[in-house]
């Protein structure tokens, strides 16, 4: 199932009187600039701030040119800008500041000093500044012109004293910077208003780039996917056709009265091709292809998400017949005030736009809207209802001869030795998606190119999908007595499997420690099974639990290594008792909870429907089953105690088994006559 890429469509020249994509974010950015600017323009000055007790030293050392004295602060210039003072460390070292020259750091001609204490100390501030601006316009006693003072005289500038009342300078730039950033904010909702006011794709405002949509749209002769490319999903396939014959002739429905279905949503697990068969359809039909993942619709700012929503059917119109693909849906159409404070209102608003295009398409626009994703149940009713998704189709897990067809899809490209069996990976491989299948070949690829080999054999697909199904090997090396507790562990698993008949098949037992796993049995379920007995359930829950019951025997204690199998089989024993109604005591009746519902809000709203007493009595019996199924462990264990201890020898000596080696171990298994898949049970 393979993806070819395509080319997008080179984005038109805009027309002499539309601005470009970019312009309403440039001018964006040099209007905040410019603020920004305009704001630190008098701080951006080089001003050193100083001691209080330093300024007092430079103005009895007369060099001082110009002071202005506000309320609480001093600002002046240096005569001549002076050294730095030294300092001490913590460790009692005197520094110096320097340069990267070397030279002595000295202060910026320009200063600036806060004024501390009382008015006493301002007065006693002016009356210093007032004697030293006196004593330099003290002219010389001597006219002589070979006198130095004389001459000296007539080089001294008077001090110059400036007193402003009410820091008026502070308060004038923080009007002017107040002005600018409100002039800058109502210039932005301007341009705002009018870029949705003149529409995105006519592209009349200065952020219609950043309100219009970002589908990518692929042309007709772009589109190189086709259902020959989509392996196995034969019956989505053939749900498919039908959108694909209107779109090619619409006017054959709509002679005898029929609708255009809207709206085509595809649910499925993750990587099973929902995208791939969207890509699929536009390439049958041969029509335009627009898609966009339903989280590039969610913006911070309120109204860009309905917006882009507007411009992207407005588009799919323009060009129809058409096909308009949202990916992951359920990002913008959730249920709307399933949280306890409200919905996100930008996603409200955005689904609701949503809803207002799909009901406004008239019924000769051939555009047919297709969605995908993995969790339905989180979606807004008034979305799936009919007339705006009409068709829900579920995308499941290939089935062998869909595996099997993916392989050979996927393999196309690979060198394969004359070994490889795509028949058997198919039927090892049960529940994997069209995505996982795909990783395998990558894997195994990769793998034989590290062996620097020339052809991809078995084992590489064997390595690959272990390392896939369990994870890769982990590079710690375990303690004899761990590694023993995990073989015993594991040869419970395995002899409750093989032995009895509900279970799954075994593919492999191994003690290597994988992924989050010390050891590993590898089942093989049964092929496609969409149905399972009470007796069958029963026979799961005791292979779970077969792993600690051999612990239980051997060391008279268990450990937390059946952590995993503990959750699965409670699990398991709940669904049983509450949901299946396996239980004699509680009968044919639904106890399913409330806690299934994704959403917290909706959760706390919903009351329970059973009382306190029938919970305590669910509880009582799933710990019955389980208790039931630990105890039909532990006697299927003791009555297997040597081949226990055989197959813990051989994965103590080995670290791995398969099927053929544990059939020579302990015999034929029950289920030897069975088709084979696969799944993994962790310690």
């Amino acid at each position: 199932m393979t993806n070819k890429p395509s080319e997008e469509r080179p984005t038109p020249s805009p027309s002499p009187g539309q601005p470009r994509r970019g312009q309403g974010a440039w001018l964006i950015g040099l209007v905040l600039l410019a603020t920004l600017g305009l704001m630190f323009f008098f701080n951006g000055m080089a001003t050193s701030r100083v001691d209080y007790g330093f300024f007092l030293e430079q103005l009895d050392a007369e060099n001082l040119q110009k002071v202005t004295v506000y309320d609480s602060y001093v600002q002046g210039t240096f005569k001549t800008p002076p050294e730095k003072p030294v300092t001490i460390d913590s460790q009692g070292k005197v520094k110096r500041p320097v340069t990267a020259n070397g030279d002595v750091e000295r202060y910026n001609k320009d200063f600036e000093v806060f004024i501390p204490g009382d008015t006493n100390t301002r007065a006693q501030l002016f009356e210093k500044l007032y004697a030293l601006q006196a004593k330099s316009r003290k002219p010389a006693e001597s006219t002589d012109v070979n006198d130095p003072a004389a001459i000296a005289s007539k080089d001294v500038v008077p001090l110059e004293i400036q007193v402003i009342p009410g820091n008026a300078l502070n308060s004038l730039l923080t009007l002017i910077s107040f002005g600018v950033l409100i002039a800058t904010i109502v210039v932005i909702v301007l341009f705002f208003r009018r870029s949705r006011e003149g529409g995105m794709m006519g592209g009349g405002g200065f952020l219609s780039s950043f309100t219009r949509s970002t589908a990518k749209r692929y042309e007709p002769s772009d589109q190189h996917v086709t259902f020959e490319d989509v392996a196995g999903l034969e019956g989505v396939k053939a749900d498919l056709q039908e959108i694909v014959e209107f779109l090619k002739a619409p006017e054959k429905f709509q002679k005898l009265g029929g609708r255009v279905p809207k709206g085509v949503l595809l649910n499925g697990p993750p990587g099973t091709g929902k995208t791939l068969l969207a890509r699929a359809v536009a390439g049958e039909a041969g029509v335009s292809f627009f898609s966009v993942n339903g989280s590039e619709f969610i913006q911070m700012f309120v109204g860009v998400g309905a917006s882009r929503v507007r411009d992207l059917f407005a588009t799919a119109k323009e060009h129809s017949p058409a096909i308009v693909f949202i990916d992951e849906i359920d990002a913008v159409g959730r249920q709307r005030g399933a949280g306890l404070g409200g919905g996100h209102d930008e996603r409200e608003q955005t689904l609701n736009q949503i809803l207002g295009e799909m009901d406004g398409f008239s019924p000769n626009d051939s555009v047919i809207i297709m969605a995908a994703t993995n969790r339905p149940d989180v979606l807004d009713p008034a979305l799936l209802r009919p007339g705006r998704f009409d068709r829900h189709i579920t995308v499941g897990r290939p089935t062998l001869k869909g595996r099997e067809e993916i392989f050979k899809v996927h393999v196309r490209d690979v060198p394969l030795d004359n070994d490889v069996d795509l028949h058997r990976l198919a039927e090892a491989t049960v529940g994997l998606t069209g995505a996982d299948i795909r990783n395998v070949v990558n894997e195994a690829a990769l793998w034989a190119a590290r062996q620097d080999k020339s052809r991809v054999s078995m084992a590489d697909f064997d390595y690959a999908r272990d390392k896939v199904l369990m994870g890769a090997k982990r590079e710690e090396v375990m303690l004899p007595s761990e590694k023993e507790k995990t073989a015993y562990h594991e040869a419970g698993h395995t002899l409750a499997a093989w032995f009895l008949p509900g279970a799954q098949r075994v593919h492999k037992v191994t003690v290597i420690p994988r992924g989050m796993s010390l050891g590993s049995t590898q089942i093989l379920p049964s092929e496609d099974r969409m149905n399972m007995s009470e007796s069958e359930i029963r026979d799961q829950l005791v292979v779970l639990l077969a792993g600690r019951a051999a612990e239980k025997i051997i060391y008279d204690e268990t450990s937390v290594g059946a952590e995993n199998d503990l959750e699965r089989a409670t699990s398991l024993a709940r669904r049983m008792i509450s949901h299946w109604g396996m239980s004699h005591k509680l009968g044919p009746v639904s106890y399913k909870l409330s806690d299934s519902d994704p959403f917290l809000g909706r959760e706390i709203h919903q009351q329970r429907q059973f009382s306190e007493r029938t919970q305590e009595t669910i509880d009582a019996e799933i710990g019955d089953t389980l208790r039931a199924a630990d105890r039909r462990a532990t006697d299927i264990l003791h009555q297997r105690r040597e081949e226990l201890e055989r197959l813990k020898d051989a994965l103590m000596e080995r670290e791995e088994l398969d099927e053929k080696e544990l059939t020579e171990l302990i015999g034929p298994s029950v289920h030897s006559k069975d088709v084979p898949a696969a799944d993994s049970m962790s310690v």
